[in-house]
């Protein structure tokens, strides 16, 4: 199985591909330069493998890579990032708190 993440920036979304078959996506949105993460989705027929993590991963680490801060309005995501605190930096200073234990 062959997984990939790629930035669809005309549609505002990351998705990952399984074997060229879109699994999911992360929809977001940019406001005064902050990733707002709206949404996350993956197909119910990929559901129960970490692709829902592995997307998310990507994700964040993308927006480490170009300088962004992020805005998590995704539930998905805002869990994942309670779990993984090395992503805690990336979200918005006044919204830290919220994630750190």
């Amino acid at each position: 199985m062959s997984d990939q993440v790629t930035h669809n920036r005309t549609a505002q979304r990351y998705e990952l591909h399984v074997d060229g078959e879109l699994a999911g996506f992360v929809q977001y949105r940019i406001e005064d330069g902050t990733v707002v993460l709206v949404h996350t989705e993956v197909d119910p027929g990929f559901e129960g493998r970490g692709l829902g993590s592995t997307l998310v991963r990507a994700t964040l680490d993308d927006a480490r890579a170009n300088g962004r801060s992020v805005l998590l309005l995704c539930s998905f995501i805002a869990r994942y990032v309670r779990r993984h605190p090395e992503y805690v930096d990336l979200v918005v200073p006044d919204r830290r708190a919220e994630f750190r234990s």
